[in-house]
């Protein structure tokens, strides 16, 4: 791995990042491109992060894993207390697919609790430790075309990232002139394991495809950079944005 610039805008050198969902897919990618500019990077979520952080580590990077389950929404309430994290990428998610007339209340809170209430409150923890320090930081929230879209057939999916861009709007509102920068990436249709059901269904899949100007779904590293970006001095004056990296298919 090649060291970060310091003099690089986009450079995180010096930088303590927490990553949650980091165990595979967009937030391994992110944990891994966050680490090569430069950020020291926990990887936090429900599973050990050991391959990512085993990536990592082998590019000469710094890296550890910490078991985080945002089925708890308050999992992360005493994390960042002294421990030094400049850096949040809230990306720990989880999906349930069913027709609305048939969805049930536990696949609705199950969404819910770990897609947005767990995404505001382990945010809050993180803001509360910058605010009492009087630190600088960077929140990225992955949010969703679905904070645009409805969707089909993932009604609480669609509620919790709508959710994610209204908590990023108003924590950037009250927290910009506090030196926290909140913004979000909304990915569009990525090969994960999330997707897996929509890319193994022949006529969706091919939907989904026909839509997409670039013409191929996106993958996890397709959405890092733009993670290492906002984390970045380079978006020191960005504040409460939403941006779709899809592909084009908003523009459709």
């Amino acid at each position: 791995m090649t060291a970060a610039n310091p003099a690089s805008p986009f450079s995180l050198a010096g930088r303590k990042a927490l990553v949650t969902g980091a165990n595979a897919g967009i937030g391994q990618a992110i944990a891994v491109a966050l680490a090569a500019a430069g950020a020291s990077v926990t990887c936090a979520g429900r599973r050990t992060s050991d391959e990512t952080v085993a990536a990592i580590t082998a590019a000469g990077g710094s890296a550890d894993s910490l078991i985080l389950d945002f089925a708890d929404p308050m999992a992360a309430t005493d994390t960042f207390t002294g421990a030094g994290y400049t850096i949040l990428v809230n990306n720990a998610g989880i999906i349930r697919r069913a027709d609305s007339a048939d969805f049930t209340e536990a696949d609705w809170d199950a969404v819910m609790d770990t897609n947005l209430k767990a995404l505001f409150f382990t945010a809050q923890a993180f803001g509360r430790e910058l605010l009492a320090t009087g630190g600088s930081g960077a929140i990225v929230n992955i949010a969703s075309l679905l904070s645009f879209q409805g969707g089909i057939r993932v009604p609480s999916y669609t509620a919790a990232k709508h959710g994610v861009a209204g908590v990023t709007k108003i924590l950037a509102n009250e927290w910009a002139a506090k030196n926290i920068n909140v913004n979000a990436i909304a990915p569009g249709y990525i090969a994960t394991a999330n997707t897996r059901a929509l890319r193994e269904d022949t006529a969706r899949n091919a939907a989904i495809l026909e839509r997409i100007p670039a013409g191929r779904w996106g993958d996890p590293q397709d959405i890092a950079g733009t993670a290492v970006f906002l984390a970045s001095p380079a978006a020191r004056y960005i504040h409460g944005a939403v941006i779709p990296v899809d592909g084009g298919w908003l523009a459709r």
